[in-house]
This record gives C-alpha cells, sequence and structure tokens, in this order.
C-alpha cells in the first residue's frame, strides 16, 4: 500500500499536469490486485529505469480492491490510513488531452472478494463496517452504495471514458507469433457444445428506443421505484431486456438431465462481475437447481444459517460449515445426496475442490470460454474434471456441456466450438485482433443506433424448445 505522503504528492502534481502545470511528463501506472500487482513489481522498476533518462516520469495509482474500499471511508479511518478516491481523480484525468494511463487489469470485485478483502483490511486495524447484504436502514443502505462502487467492473467505465488505445504494439504481437502458445487438439467427435437458452432470455425481449429530445424516465418493477429519475440526451439509446426465472431454471434443469443421459460433464460460464446485477442471480439460480432436492429439503436452515447461493456454492458451504451439529451433518449430506443425482461439474481447482459452481468470479465468461476451446493439456474444448478420488490429484480435460443462458453473448461462441470441431484449432502464428483506439463515449446517432439494434442474427434452429 502506498505511503499517504507520496499519495499526497502524486495527486497534487498529477492535478497540476492535468492543467497543463507541469513542467516534467508523466505516465500514470495503475497499481492492482493478484497476478497484475505481481507484474508490477516485476515490470515497473524497468519501466521506470528506461523512462528516467527521458525525463519521463512513471507514477502509481491504487485502483486495486483495498484501495477503492479505503477511499470511501476516510471518516472511520485513522488519518495515516485514509487514502484518496485514486479511480475518480483518474477518471477527471482520463478526459485530459494530455493524459497518459498504463492500466492493468484489475479484479471486478465479486461479493465474495469484497467481503474477503474487508475482512482482511479489519484484521489489518481498519475500522471498516461490514457488508450488509440485504440493508434495511438508513445507515446500511448508505453503507451499502458506497461498497456497490467498489462492486464488479468499476474501473472500466471510469477510465475509458477518455480516449483508449488497447491495441498491441508491434513487436509484442510479433514475438507472441513467432513463440505461439500451445492449443490442444480438438477431436471432430468432441461432444463439448455450447448450451444457451431460445426464449425467456434477454435477447428474447430486449427492446430500444432513441430518444428524440432531452428528457428523464423512471424505473419500475411492479410499481415500486427502483430508480426515480434518469437523464437522456436527445438521440441517446435507452435499452431494456429481462430474464424469465422459471425458463431459466427450466433451462438448467433440462440440460443436466441431458448432460446425465449423455454421461458429459457441465460447466457454466457467466460474467457476474460486469453484470453484477443480473449475472450472480442467474449464477444462484444455477446452484440451487443443481442441488434442487437439499435445497428443497433444508431450505429454511439454509435461510437461517444465512446461505446465500448468489454467491456461490462456496459461500454456501461456508454457510453449512457454521450450522451446528447434528444440523450441519445433515445438510452436508443432503448435498451429496443430491450432487450424486447430476451429471459431473467441471473444476477450477480440483486440489482444493473448488467448482465451477464455486466462487461467481472464477467462472468469468471472456476467459473461461477462450479457455476451454484453447484446451491447455491437449484437449481442445476440454476443461478439468473432478479427481477419481479425494487426494488422487488425477484431474484431467474432458468435453463439456457449457452452459451460457442468453444469446447475447452465446452465440458467438457457440460458432467457434461449432468451428474447431469441423476445422481443428486456431493457428496463433496467424490468428490474431486489431484493436482500433477508441474514441469517447457518446450517444450514437439515430441511424447508426437502429443499425446496431437491428444488427444480431437470429439463433439457428434449437434442437429442443429451451435448449440449444
Amino acid at each position: 500500500m502506498m505511503r499517504r505522503a507520496k499519495v499526497a504528492k502524486t495527486l497534487a502534481s498529477r492535478a497540476a499536469h492535468a492543467r497543463g502545470l507541469a513542467s516534467q511528463p508523466k505516465i500514470v501506472w495503475t497499481y492492482t490486485d493478484e497476478a497484475p500487482a505481481l507484474a508490477t513489481f516485476a515490470l515497473l522498476p524497468v519501466v521506470q529505469r528506461f523512462c528516467a533518462p527521458a525525463g519521463l516520469a512513471v507514477e502509481t495509482s491504487d485502483i486495486s480492491v483495498a484501495g477503492r474500499i479505503i477511499s470511501h471511508f476516510p471518516e472511520r479511518l485513522k488519518e495515516s490510513q485514509r487514502q484518496p478516491d485514486e479511480l475518480a481523480e483518474l477518471g477527471e484525468l482520463a478526459k485530459t488531452p494530455d493524459a497518459n494511463i498504463i492500466k492493468l487489469p484489475n479484479v471486478s470485485a465479486s461479493i465474495p472478494q469484497l467481503e474477503g478483502a474487508i475482512a482482511e483490511l479489519q484484521q489489518k486495524g481498519y475500522d471498516l463496517p461490514n457488508f450488509p447484504a440485504s440493508p434495511s436502514s438508513a445507515e446500511e443502505k448508505e453503507i451499502a452504495a458506497k461498497y456497490a462502487k467498489v462492486l464488479g467492473s468499476a474501473v472500466n467505465p471510469v477510465l475509458r471514458e477518455g480516449n483508449s488505445d488497447r491495441r498491441v504494439a508491434g513487436p509484442v504481437k510479433a514475438y507472441a507469433q513467432k513463440r505461439p502458445h500451445r492449443l490442444g487438439k480438438w477431436d471432430p467427435a468432441s461432444k463439448t457444445h455450447v448450451a444457451h437458452m431460445t426464449d425467456g432470455d434477454f435477447f428474447s425481449s430486449e427492446q430500444s428506443h432513441i430518444v428524440s429530445s432531452a428528457t428523464s424516465v423512471r424505473i419500475e418493477l411492479n410499481g415500486e421505484v427502483l430508480k426515480a429519475e434518469t437523464k437522456l440526451e436527445a438521440g441517446e439509446v435507452i435499452d431494456s431486456s429481462r430474464m424469465s426465472v422459471s425458463k431459466l431454471r427450466g433451462f438448467f434443469e433440462e440440460c443436466l438431465t441431458k448432460a446425465n443421459s449423455t454421461n458429459l460433464m457441465v460447466s457454466l460460464h457467466l460474467k457476474a462481475t460486469m453484470m453484477k446485477i443480473s449475472d450472480p442471480i442467474m449464477f444462484g439460480h444455477a446452484v440451487e437447481v443443481f442441488f434442487k432436492d437439499a435445497f428443497a429439503k433444508h431450505g429454511p436452515a439454509l435461510t437461517a444459517a444465512g446461505a446465500n447461493p448468489n454467491n456461490g456454492l462456496g459461500a454456501v458451504y461456508d454457510s453449512i460449515n457454521g450450522m451446528a451439529s447434528p444440523a450441519r451433518e445433515e445438510v452436508q449430506a443432503a448435498f451429496a445426496a443430491a450432487a450424486a443425482t447430476r451429471p459431473p461439474l467441471a473444476y477450477v481447482d480440483s486440489n482444493k475442490g473448488i467448482t465451477n459452481l464455486h466462487v461467481p468470479s472464477d467462472v468469468i465468461i471472456d476467459a473461461s470460454m477462450p479457455a476451454m476451446i484453447r484446451g491447455m493439456d491437449g484437449l481442445g474444448g476440454g476443461m478439468w474434471t473432478p479427481d477419481s478420488k479425494p487426494g488422487a490429484k488425477d484431474s484431467h480435460l474432458a468435453d463439456t456441456m457449457a452452459l451460457v443462458p442468453d444469446r447475447s453473448y452465446a452465440g458467438v461462441f457457440y460458432e467457434v466450438v461449432e468451428y474447431c470441431k469441423k476445422h481443428g484449432a486456431f493457428d496463433p502464428k496467424t490468428l490474431g485482433i486489431e484493436s482500433p483506439a477508441s474514441p469517447p463515449a457518446a450517444a450514437p446517432p439515430p441511424a447508426q443506433a437502429q443499425a446496431q439494434q437491428g444488427s444480431a442474427p437470429a439463433p439457428s434452429s434449437p434442437n429442443s424448445p429451451m435448449v440449444r
């Protein structure tokens, strides 16, 4: 964690630079969590050494989950513990013409990750409130609103509001093409496929409207006002959609039944960080349906223990472990019995017993699906199986039914998987992307918005009423 004096100096100099008052050009390097933090420790000193002779300063800005949490509760912390909201400050800097920000990948925190970070900070002496899962009082609602600014993909919308250049440097791309990563071999007989809903998903219900003049709207659900006012500009697009819970659960049940009958492993792929409202709920329904017999038998006890399937199977197990005996053993046995009636679950880490349903943020679709397609253990389209018995450490890649409920992003993965089964794995030496620099976010012209709205292709004919 950065020293407070350095933070104050950095913010002052950066603010001056943003106003064109700084004499020395600077690059801002975002300080984040986990693997990118390790990259910072290894690479940042090298970058600073190269830049120094050119008179170019490289400064860090803390946008880690811990840093963002601390910044929202200055009134509860000692002076030495306080930290400014550097993400907000970077957001202002990103809008200036001469901003230079190197953004490393950051954690888009799920609730389990947020709670873990809060607990760790509390152990280090930070007087932070617990995250209120169901806020009732005015104070709890205020605390929840502050933590909501940390949850999900809170960073990207802020930093990408300015000009964002995501193109890979030419030498880096050339290096990767000369030294391609390994890809698993695809078998034309692979049973791996993407299953998605054919009705009742967000894709089927989406509606858009182009606002002709500046106005405001109120968002309601069954008569309850969720947001009193949202201002809209002329030419702006307002979009809405809904997911049918009954059809979603029916889709999960049908997929699990089909996977059982075809001896196929299952995996779930959502984006519970960016889609921080809808996808955790969908994730929770998947957990409930997979273990439906256990939830049906012990639902009240699980609720009383604070088990929330939206936070993943791992959080449910933690709540069960907190129960008193013999109720704990009874519920554990019910979950084991329910799992025995279902197809095998794909694993994130079989050595630690972490399944595909344990933590919502462990299976972010734009990372988990490419990894499955790549097949790093010699099998394209495979995901990790459970060990044959506890401690065996014989997990291997196997074919899987990849559940991607909503067609808004299921189609592209469906087509890629089917292409690989037909033509084999892609060639990293020739396959690549050309990402243009992103202009500042703005509402598209009406004609363009209409074209975008009508551009989504209709899905192919389904194999069943619920599942493709």
